[in-house]
């Protein structure tokens, strides 16, 4: 185990994308103990530099050796990329928290939302995951209910930005909706069909059994950073042409009656949780607002009067924020808090 530190050598592995360029954002927001700040992208992107604190980081390719002397690195690379090189950084000694869907279901790897089960750090063997992005958005509301009344099933709708899909798809739905506007025809190579002015209920590949892996992802991954695989979660995802955050509509069915009320009070003192529900007064949680906030947002919530314990709501997360970049940042921020770091 290292010794805690007064600053820690931190890397972004995919610093040159979205999530990589948020983790350096929120790295210097929260004034994160950071000595030396190591930039680690594709070839292409080697010679670029990135800003932190002022000055210019230099892009470097990842090599064998690249992590000896680091203490922490937050990977955004893709799942082929973290399966090469996450288990080489932590035979360096370097404590990795992915945000790729690569290590999120193996039992020997922590997934971890820091309000929801920082416990968990406790048995990280030098890899931590960092769960789907609207997994995030949902686990910190589900957990407070949990705590209060216990959840026995979950129904989840998303409506998910392109940015959960990267640059690219943000650029493709720029582009199509210029050229709409412009009466000129559109080209859809990032999604299968249009996405401006459209909504595709469809994210990541379909799977045998009708689902796609999105939505068993909110499945699996739920039951697991809630530590209770009693708990039945049921998902449809759809992409909308919104740039920057995830809204998710949520019916939930919990074991002990819990009033929309109580429920408003049970959130409202709940860690990363911010109650924004006056819909007399237009006031709900809406992608426009959420977008650079670090809280997810709930609103609309009331009681689902077709089962005898019932709540709808709706929430709004940034999804490159809490539901990527600030998630895995606060998992390191509670590494150093723990002296869990090996």
């Amino acid at each position: 185990m290292l010794k805690r530190k007064d600053k820690y050598v931190v890397a972004v592995v995919g610093a040159t994308g979205a999530v990589g360029n948020e983790m350096i954002s929120v790295l210097e927001e929260r004034k994160f103990p950071v000595r030396e700040l190591r930039l680690f992208a594709s070839e292409r992107s080697v010679g670029t530099a990135l800003p932190f604190k002022g000055e210019e980081v230099d892009v470097e390719a990842l090599k064998e050796d690249s992590f000896k002397g680091i203490d922490i690195a937050l990977f955004s690379a893709g799942g082929e990329r973290s399966a090469t090189w996450a288990p080489i950084a932590a035979k360096s000694g370097c404590v990795v928290v992915d945000n790729s869907s690569q290590w999120r279901m193996d039992p020997e790897v922590p997934l971890v939302v820091p309000e929801v089960n920082p416990h968990d750090l406790k048995w990280h063997k030098g890899i931590i995951a960092n769960p789907n992005c609207s997994t995030i958005g949902m686990v910190v509301v589900l957990k407070p209910i949990h705590d209060a009344a216990r959840i026995k099933r979950v129904v989840v709708t998303t409506f998910q930005a392109v940015s959960g899909t990267g640059k690219k798809a943000m650029d493709e739905l720029l582009k199509q909706t210029t050229d709409l506007l412009g009466f000129k025809d559109v080209a859809c190579e990032v999604y299968p069909h249009q996405i401006a002015f459209n909504v595709l209920p469809h994210i990541d590949k379909f799977l045998e059994n009708g689902y796609t892996k999105e939505e068993m992802k909110m499945v699996n991954e739920t039951r697991k950073i809630m530590g209770d695989d009693s708990i039945r979660v049921t998902a449809t995802t759809v992409r909308v042409p919104v740039f920057r955050g995830h809204s998710e509509s949520l019916n939930i069915e919990t074991e002990k009656k819990l009033t929309a009320d109580e429920a408003r009070a049970v959130l409202s003192t709940a860690a990363g949780v911010m109650v924004y529900d006056a819909p007399e007064k237009n006031i709900y949680p809406i992608p426009l607002y959420a977008a650079g906030k670090d809280d997810t947002f709930v609103g609309r919530i009331r009681e689902d009067e077709s089962i005898e314990n019932g709540l709808n709501l709706w929430l709004v997360s940034d999804n490159l924020r809490k539901g990527a970049a600030l998630n895995a940042v606060q998992i390191a921020e509670k590494l150093v808090e723990m002296a869990f770091l090996i």
